[in-house]
């Protein structure tokens, strides 16, 4: 399995939510096997969270998921957010439209998730390792296992994170796969959020709006 189906299938609603209570019952290999490419990817979004309350893009985007993918889904809804706040300002740029073909997109959302993850400070090396044991029994390629593990193990740096994105929308992207995995109520983990979105240098109106697709 390689990056993109992971992570379509890990950010669908229902797979989060079948991950989760599977992980819940049992954390032996044979079971994470048992799951599903699908589920096991369900199952990271959830270990990427931990015990944090899970998210979702709302009732529209959990239909639409399994039409589109996650990957575009996240990215189209990141672009169109940036887009139309882009739209009315009085020097507004051309736009950047997104393009679910282009494997950047893929990259910054994993690369966001763990880093995300890692903000409360707390991901010791029992919680990477099932991290990791997940991967690979979801069969994942060997460049996407060595893709988390670099990312699992880096220190933690929101601008090293907000250096991934190569424009605006990116940005928004960025820090729209942050905001599913973070709790805002943990002080440190809204303190790395808020620090992203200075690093980012999205405006207000753009990290509002992106907060709102987990409301709506």
């Amino acid at each position: 399995m390689d990056l993109k189906s992971l992570l379509n299938q890990a950010l669908n609603s229902d797979l989060v939510r079948q991950g989760q209570n599977q992980l819940k019952q049992s954390s032996n290999s044979n079971t994470l096997k048992s799951l599903g490419a699908g589920a096991v990817g369900g199952g990271l979004v959830n270990l990427l969270m931990g015990s944090k309350k899970s998210k979702k893009l709302g009732k529209k985007v959990g239909k639409n998921a399994l039409k589109v993918g996650g990957i575009a889904l996240l990215g189209g809804l990141a672009y169109k957010v940036y887009n139309d706040y882009q739209s009315k300002q009085p020097d507004s740029a051309p736009q950047e439209e997104f393009n679910a073909n282009d494997t950047i997109h893929q990259e910054l959302i994993i690369k966001a998730m763990i880093a995300a993850a890692k903000a409360d400070g707390h991901v010791d090396q029992a919680e990477m390792a099932r991290i990791e044991e997940a991967i690979r029994q979801a069969d994942a390629d060997q460049n996407l296992q060595q893709l988390v593990h670099r990312e699992l193990n880096k220190p933690l740096d929101p601008r090293d994170v907000a250096n991934l994105a190569r424009s605006p929308q990116q940005a928004s992207e960025i820090y729209l796969a942050s905001l599913i995995v973070i709790d805002e109520q943990n002080f440190m983990e809204k303190a790395y959020l808020q620090e992203l979105a200075k690093q980012l240098h999205l405006a207000p109106e753009v990290t509002q709006q992106l907060a709102l697709q987990l409301q709506n």
